[in-house]
């Protein structure tokens, strides 16, 4: 009997394994989200199993649950989680409100990612309470949030300011004032975008490349009152420069670019020759023909 157990394969269950030890930060880990919580309904044991995965999660991108994910459901996942780093909320704008999200943020401080990208049901109270609770913020993306104002971003600006990337995109609500001070207390920025937002102007932009010197990547598109002269200005001083986007800001001209371009900047604009051969082609088609030496 005991020479026939010893030959007798032991059969284990994926559940004998260590969970905090093997499964969550082994095996779990590299499981899409989708998936993991499709296996709650495999048993009790997995359900238990997934639950402690949940609450010790690092990282949550709704995008990963298809379809959308609904607001119960979002309650639920997150409400034993209290050391989430980095939270991705961009397709839940049909209805995130400060209800759902205020408790996740509030009992997370160790957040340093937040996208909350299209997410127009929150109020200012949202940015607020980002910023008294997450006080190591690295990067954060509020584009087509029209409800973040002046005030709630100076809040953002005075206990965030490690901040090194922040979305600003059509956040309309927005003026000169707001972004300057921005700039001023969170010097360490690299990216920055301000794109369709006609009432940023060239008073913004300079003082960003005044605070600024380690900015890297910066986003003006559609930006209407932007001219020359801070463009210039932001040659002068942001020397780590990689990235501009003017399309659509009709007041900058090559003039002010071209010290950029030398610089191997990438900008979204073509070199003015370019430009009109390339409108040439598309409206005669003989472009192609032209010798470039002439």
């Amino acid at each position: 009997w005991c020479l026939r157990m010893s030959l007798t394969p032991i059969r284990g269950c994926l559940l004998d394994l260590p969970w905090e030890d093997i499964l969550l930060p082994h095996i779990l880990c590299h499981l899409p989200l989708q998936q993991l919580l499709s296996l709650q309904r495999v048993s009790k044991s997995f359900q238990s199993l997934i639950q402690l995965y949940l609450a010790n999660m690092r990282c949550f991108d709704s995008s990963q649950i298809r379809p959308a994910i609904p607001r119960d459901a979002f309650v639920n996942l997150l409400k034993e989680n209290k050391v989430l780093q980095q939270l991705a909320l961009q397709n839940c704008s049909d209805w995130l409100t400060d209800c759902e999200l205020l408790p996740v943020i509030e009992q997370n401080h160790h957040l340093h990612q937040i996208q909350l990208k299209g997410c127009a049901q929150l109020s200012r109270h949202a940015l607020v309470s980002i910023s008294l609770s997450c006080p190591n913020l690295r990067q954060l993306s509020l584009a087509h949030c029209d409800w973040v104002d002046s005030l709630s971003l100076r809040s953002l600006a005075d206990h965030c300011k490690a901040l090194e990337a922040v979305d600003l995109t059509a956040c309309r609500q927005l003026k000169d004032e707001a972004i300057c001070y921005l700039v001023q207390k969170c010097s360490r920025l690299k990216s920055l975008s301000l794109a369709v937002n006609a009432n940023v102007g060239d008073v913004a932009v300079e003082e960003t490349a005044k605070c600024c010197p380690e900015l890297e990547h910066l986003d003006l598109t559609g930006c209407l009152r932007v001219k020359n002269d801070s463009i210039r200005v932001l040659a002068e001083y942001c020397p780590k420069l990689r990235s501009l986007k003017v399309k659509h800001c009709h007041n900058v001209a090559e003039s002010s670019l071209s010290v950029l371009r030398s610089r191997g900047v990438e900008l979204d604009v073509e070199p003015p020759l370019q430009r009109a051969l390339v409108l040439l082609q598309d409206v005669v088609g003989f472009a192609p023909f032209i010798n470039l030496q002439i």
